[in-house]
C-alpha cells in the first residue's frame, strides 16, 4: 500500500468498521505500520486524521483508542448538522449565487449523475459519489461566507458517521443503498436550483431535510448487521 496519509485512513477506518479494532482497542504506530507495510509517518498522520474525524482518541499510555458511540448522540449531531447546513444554503440564496460558485456546484451535480447512473454501485462508483458529495457540501458552506458557521459545522460534524461524506459502505440493501443515493442527489439538485433563484427559505428546507439522509443511512447499516459498525454504536 502507498503510504499516503489519506489511503492509510482509509484503510484503518474500513477495518475498524468490518470489526478489525473494536472499539476500546489500542491503535499503535508500529504494529499498523508493519501490518500495512508502511512508514511510521504516513500512520501518525492517519491516526491524527481519524482523531479529527472523532473515531479515535489518545490514549494516555501512548497510542490511541477506537472510541464507542451512542446512537442518540449521532443522530442528535445529524439533526444539528441539518440546521447548520439550512443556515448556510439560506445565507448563499439571500446573497446571491456567485456565477463561480455557481458552474462548481453545477460540475459537482453532473459528476453525481455520472457516478449514480449504472444500475448498481461499484467501489469507484460509491468514491467519487463521495468525493463529490464531500466537494459540494463544502462549495457551499465556503460560499455561505461565515466563520463562526464553520467552526460550528467542523463539532457537530466530528462524531462518525455525522458529517455529510458519511457514506460507510456496507454488504446487505445495496439497492436500498442505491437509491437511498439518488434520492440525495436529486435534492443536491433541487437545493442549487434554490440557490440560483435565491430561494432563501428553501434551500434552508431542503438543506435541513437533506441531512436526514445520514441518519436513514445509518439505520441501514445497522439493520444490515454489519459486525463492526454495530460494535461501535450502542443504541442508548
Amino acid at each position: 500500500m502507498a503510504g499516503h496519509p489519506t489511503r492509510i485512513a482509509d484503510a484503518l477506518r474500513a477495518r475498524i468498521f468490518a470489526g478489525g479494532h473494536p472499539p476500546g482497542s489500542r491503535l499503535a504506530e508500529i504494529p499498523l505500520a508493519e501490518s500495512l507495510a508502511v512508514s511510521r509517518t504516513p500512520i501518525r498522520l492517519a491516526l491524527a486524521q481519524l482523531e479529527a474525524e472523532g473515531l479515535v482518541l489518545a490514549s494516555p499510555g501512548g497510542g490511541f483508542l477506537v472510541r464507542r458511540f451512542t446512537l442518540p448522540e449521532i443522530e442528535d449531531a445529524i439533526a444539528v448538522r441539518g440546521q447548520l447546513e439550512g443556515m448556510a444554503a439560506r445565507l448563499v440564496a439571500e446573497q446571491g449565487l456567485a456565477p463561480a460558485t455557481r458552474r462548481d456546484l453545477e460540475a459537482c451535480l453532473t459528476a453525481g449523475d455520472a457516478a449514480l447512473e449504472a444500475p448498481a454501485l461499484d467501489a469507484a462508483a460509491l468514491a467519487a459519489y463521495g468525493d463529490m458529495n464531500s466537494r459540494l457540501h463544502a462549495i457551499l458552506l465556503e460560499a455561505a461566507g461565515n466563520a463562526a458557521l464553520v467552526r460550528a459545522l467542523a463539532a457537530v460534524t466530528a462524531l462518525p458517521f455525522a458529517a455529510a461524506s458519511a457514506l460507510v459502505p456496507h454488504e446487505g440493501s445495496q439497492a436500498a443503498r442505491h437509491a437511498l443515493l439518488r434520492h440525495a442527489h436529486h435534492q443536491h439538485h433541487l437545493v442549487v436550483e434554490a440557490l440560483a433563484t435565491g430561494q432563501g427559505s428553501r434551500a434552508e428546507g431542503l438543506m435541513r431535510e437533506h441531512a436526514e439522509n445520514a441518519r436513514r443511512n445509518l439505520r441501514l447499516i445497522l439493520a444490515a448487521g454489519e459486525p463492526g459498525v454495530t460494535q461501535l454504536i450502542a443504541k442508548a
